[in-house]
């Protein structure tokens, strides 16, 4: 279990939490206009900005699967949006992947 708010460290501050694990987000929320503003005017890749960034992800909950469902409604009863955007697996080396619209990168 733990929770990760995405700034200071933005899409990558989960590294600095996990040991042997790697951590997968390909279903994040659609990248929001603003950050998509700043990549063209800066000429910024997609990989540094989500290192930059938060990307329009404000916080990570990380949960077992089976309390997700509940804590989505929770969240939405209060006007916040949330959804599954990855998952945790087993590893030999603490990495992240994003696979998004804007490409897939490992970090």
């Amino acid at each position: 279990h733990g929770m990760v708010h995405c700034s200071g460290g933005a899409q990558t501050k989960i590294l600095h939490f996990i040991d042997a694990l790697h951590v997968i987000k390909d279903n994040l929320f659609e990248t929001p206009p603003l950050f998509k503003m700043i990549q063209e005017e800066s000429n910024t890749s997609w990989k540094e900005m989500y290192e930059v960034f938060n990307m329009g992800h404000r916080m990570e909950l990380y949960v077992p699967a089976a309390s997700a469902d509940e804590l989505i409604k929770i969240s939405k009863s209060f006007g916040v949006d949330a959804q599954i955007i990855g998952r945790v697996e087993a590893s030999e080396s603490k990495h992240l992947t994003i696979k998004s619209d804007h490409g897939d990168f490992v970090y």
